[in-house]
């Protein structure tokens, strides 16, 4: 099933869409739920507390807020959703992709346009509910896009999620149960009690810390070095990238 959220303040606007949405749904039989916004305020509330759409359907040019605003706000809840912005304007093309836009469209939106975008988007969405991961935060439930994930830190009853491009998330657990959760993905490597990184970001490996793109510098233990070389090594014989000095 894919989870779709629409905001616009434009109701016949809100109304099309939807209707073409639900149109796409039928002709090529997918599941699909779709909820609507008329304010960003509505959309921010419900996302606070918890909603996680797969695609979410956004205005840009709406009274009292400015659409990429809410995007910023969103993506400190939700770092995976596919946020499509269809505005009447193509000037905020350019910023849109500094929230991680998905697509920028310009209004109006057809129905070729349309099917087209969803039958991209789709397939991504089904990618990602098997790469995502649900986290308890102080603000409430944040999603978490593996792919974007370089490593996670445990300090105290924190975690620190390091993201793609520095962004910095916070979560609330033990890293035990988090390694537990990341038990079915391949890439992920625990080098340190207090770390658990993303092999797709190691710079290299030494006999006293893996070194990842960012240049942060994880410590590993003593007499552990050839563990995690052995490990790093069949990840990166499958194909992956890197190397060990």
């Amino acid at each position: 099933m894919i989870k779709i959220a629409l905001c616009d303040d434009d109701l016949s606007a809100l109304k099309e869409i939807r209707a073409l949405i639900e149109q796409y749904g039928t002709e090529r039989n997918q599941k699909i739920v779709c909820v609507d916004f008329g304010s960003p305020l509505d959309l921010l509330i419900e996302i606070e507390m918890g909603m996680r759409p797969d695609i979410l359907f956004l205005d840009i040019l709406m009274p009292g807020e400015n659409g990429i605003n809410v995007a910023k706000e969103i993506r400190q809840y939700d770092d995976a959703v596919k946020i499509i912005f269809l505005t009447s304007s193509s000037e905020f093309a350019v910023e849109s992709y500094t929230v991680g836009a998905y697509y920028y469209q310009v209004k109006p939106v057809c129905e070729e346009i349309l099917f087209g975008l969803m039958d991209a988007v789709i397939p991504e969405c089904r990618k990602l509910q098997q790469g995502s991961l649900l986290m308890r935060s102080k603000n409430g439930i944040t999603r978490i896009d593996l792919r974007k994930l370089e490593y996670c830190e445990v300090v105290g009853r924190t975690l620190l999620f390091h993201m793609e491009n520095g962004r910095l998330l916070k979560g609330i657990g033990s890293l035990d149960e988090l390694c537990n959760k990341l038990m079915p993905y391949e890439n992920f490597l625990r080098p340190h009690r207090s770390f658990v990184v993303n092999m797709e970001y190691i710079q290299r490996i030494s006999y006293k810390a893996v070194t990842m793109d960012d240049l942060t510098e994880i410590p590993i233990p003593h007499g552990k070095y050839s563990e995690i070389k052995k490990r790093y090594l069949e990840y990166a014989f499958s194909g992956k990238r890197g190397y060990i000095s």
